[in-house]
Order: structure tokens, then C-alpha cells, then sequence
């Protein structure tokens, strides 16, 4: 399968990325204009630019041939909030057209735990979550896409424990490692399409969850 990773030089994306890879799908790093790409060119792997601030249609030529997208892409914490509503909400939703037009129907996306939920919104991550809360409304009510939404929580860099839990209702963190496994398995099962799944460090495997889906 041919993946095309929005934000491949992300924390989650490189990993993503390097998952497909040993997996032995065929991912895509997905780039700024101006990102160094001389990392995935040396490890075999093919670079798309795009940039999220264009149209959905100038994003959509650089999609065509691709058989799923991972949205892995962000902001970041050192921009401003209109920055947040360009890339991790209109960007986002840029990137569902773009993936319509092309015909690239698989699309998985990386929101936050309570996205959905304003009651748990806490400073001073609120615009991220504003963004995250109408992005996946828009990928859930307004294409047709086959999705799948991961809720992580807090992001950790410790090592991957390949356990899991998903409860709407819980608080707590997952590894970085973790996420991108669970994104990766994802995308081969179809029981993850249709679903938002909160995605916290706990003590199943990943069949067991999707087991419970």
C-alpha cells in the first residue's frame, strides 16, 4: 500500500514513516516546500511537497497515486493561533478535499483526547483544540471518506510498550512510538473505519483492541 504521510518530518510522522516502511507498505513523506527531505531520499523514500496554505487543488496533484493519507501534520507549539487555524484546521480540511479530488479515499487522522468534548478544554491548549474539534467535524460530516480519527493522549518520547487501552472517559499519556504503531495497524484494518478512537498506554494489544471495536 502506498501512504502518504502529511508532516512525515513531524515527531509522530518520522515514525510513522519508518513503520510503513518495515511493515513493507510504501510510504510517502509528505513536506513543507522548504523542509530538508536529504534524510528520507537517503533511506529509499519518496518526497511530496505540499503546502497546506495552497488550494485543495494544487494539494491534490501531488496526491494522485497514493492509496491512503496519514494526517500527521501540526502547527506547532512555537507558532501563534493563526497559525493553528491554518494548518491544523483549515489545512486539515484542505487536505480531506485535496484527498477527495485525487481519490484517495483511506484517511486517517491524529486529533486529541476530548476533542469532541468542550467541558475538558484546558489552557492553554484551547485553539489547538478548536482546530481539532471542527477538522474532525468536517472529516466525519462532510466527505466521504474512509476514516479513522486516533484521540491520543499526552504525548510521551518513552519507549513503546505495544499495550493500549481506549476509553472515552479516561486521562493519561501514550508514547509517540505507540501512536504511530497504532496508526500503521490501522490503516490494514478495516473495523478501525467509521470509528474516533481515544488511544491511551494500557495492557492490550492492538488485536485485542480492535477486537473491541
Amino acid at each position: 500500500m502506498q501512504v502518504l504521510v502529511v508532516g512525515a518530518n513531524g515527531q509522530v510522522g518520522r515514525l510513522v514513516v519508518r513503520q510503513l516502511q518495515a511493515r513493507g507498505d510504501v510510504p510517502v513523506a509528505g513536506l513543507r516546500p522548504d523542509e530538508d527531505s536529504e534524510d528520507w531520499e537517503d533511506l529509499g523514500v519518496k518526497v511530496c511537497r505540499l503546502d497546506l496554505l495552497e488550494k485543495p487543488e494544487r494539494l491534490a496533484s501531488g496526491m494522485l497515486g497514493n492509496d491512503a493519507l496519514i494526517f500527521a501534520a501540526g502547527s506547532g507549539g512555537r507558532t501563534k493561533d493563526d497559525m493553528t487555524l491554518l494548518i491544523d484546521l483549515d489545512g486539515a480540511v484542505k487536505t480531506m478535499q485535496a484527498a477527495e479530488i485525487a481519490g484517495v479515499h483511506r484517511f486517517l487522522m491524529i486529533s486529541m483526547l476530548f476533542a469532541e468534548d468542550r467541558s475538558r478544554w484546558a489552557d492553554p491548549l484551547k485553539p489547538l483544540y478548536v482546530a481539532k474539534f471542527y477538522a474532525d467535524h468536517w472529516l466525519t460530516h462532510q466527505t466521504s471518506l474512509d476514516y479513522t480519527i486516533a484521540e491520543p493522549g499526552a504525548l510521551s518520547f518513552h519507549a513503546p510498550t505495544g499495550g493500549f487501552k481506549s476509553d472515552p472517559l479516561a486521562v493519561g499519556s501514550i508514547s509517540r512510538a505507540d501512536l504511530a504503531a497504532f496508526l500503521v495497524a490501522a490503516l490494514h484494518d478495516d473495523r478501525t473505519i467509521g470509528r474516533t478512537i481515544p488511544l491511551l498506554s494500557g495492557d492490550l494489544s492492538l488485536a485485542q483492541l480492535f477486537d473491541q471495536l
